[in-house]
């Protein structure tokens, strides 16, 4: 896994793709411009009687230019990190921090493949790279400043059993929780956390669970009781968040209101949606919590 920190300031985890789901893109992508350099050399042959050899020569080595380098860069350029291979494997690439891949990076990555993998001058060093570095990053990763991702991955894991439910103590203070803002990237950032809550040190604990609960502070309202730990804060947001999406999906098939009968007249159910009853907007301010207290 490789630390990205996003643009709410908080730590997201991206899978670094596998070196063989790499090496298996990678043919994939040979094997394609292969075929493109074969439909030209086919071409240029059929028409070799009609043009002189420096024309042809001419067009080889330009086709050859469009093939190695134009291929690669246009494909991670437009579809954002994913060559042909790539789109087969479920990878792609990104820069070092998270942003898509630009131009110039996938630029970079093509002009410095065509000595590392077609040429093989840089291969060897590129394979000791890739092997040593945490994101598996070869020669051209390095010069780019990017690195590839594994998008296809297996069911994440639940949440330990002590952060899957509103902590007690938090009960009557999760009824008033407004949890609309919280974006998607922040609410992940938060459950990654609480999965690996036991796998980080003290100290990395204590200083990401405060950044994560301030993040989540500024979307949500209104803050917790003076005093709450951070993990139960997130915890308490997450599992308020989960209930309230699985309630609103179980609504979308509405069925027909059932008719009063005599005996039991029918309570008027005050609209929801109406004006009136929604809820003042969430403060935006950070919320400076305390650290988690040290492990005894």
């Amino acid at each position: 896994m490789a630390d990205v920190i996003t643009g709410e300031a908080v730590a997201l985890e991206l899978p670094v793709a596998t070196f063989p789901s790499r090496i298996a893109a990678l043919l994939l992508d040979m094997l394609v411009q292969f075929a493109l350099l074969l439909i030209v050399i086919i071409v240029l042959a059929g028409a070799s009687g009609s043009v002189s050899s420096d024309y042809g020569a001419a067009a080889f080595v330009t086709a050859l230019v469009v093939v190695l380098v134009a291929y690669p860069t246009a494909f991670e350029t437009l579809s954002r990190g994913k060559t042909l291979g790539k789109m087969a494997l479920g990878i792609r690439v990104i820069g070092d921090d998270g942003s898509p891949v630009r131009f110039r990076q996938a630029l970079v990555r093509a002009l410095v493949g065509v000595f590392e993998i077609w040429t093989f001058v840089l291969a060897p060093i590129g394979l000791i790279t890739s092997i040593i570095s945490a994101r598996g990053k070869r020669v051209g990763d390095l010069f780019a400043g990017t690195y590839v991702i594994q998008e296809r991955v297996p069911a994440r894991r639940a949440l330990p059993v002590e952060f899957a439910a509103v902590p007690p103590p938090l009960a009557d203070w999760a009824q008033l929780l407004q949890v609309s803002g919280l974006s998607d990237q922040t609410a992940e950032a938060a459950g990654s956390y609480l999965r690996r809550f036991t796998e980080l040190s003290p100290q990395a604990r204590d200083s990401l669970g405060v950044q994560l609960a301030n993040a989540v502070a500024a979307q949500v309202s209104p803050p917790p009781p003076a005093g709450t730990p951070p993990a139960a804060y997130l915890s308490a947001v997450l599992a308020v968040r989960r209930e309230r999406e699985q309630a609103r999906f179980a609504a979308l098939p509405t069925a027909p209101p059932a008719p009063a009968t005599p005996d039991l007249p029918a309570v008027a159910t005050p609209d929801l949606r109406s004006p009136a009853t929604v809820l003042p907007e969430p403060p935006t301010t950070a919320l400076d919590l305390p650290g988690l207290p040290p492990p005894a």
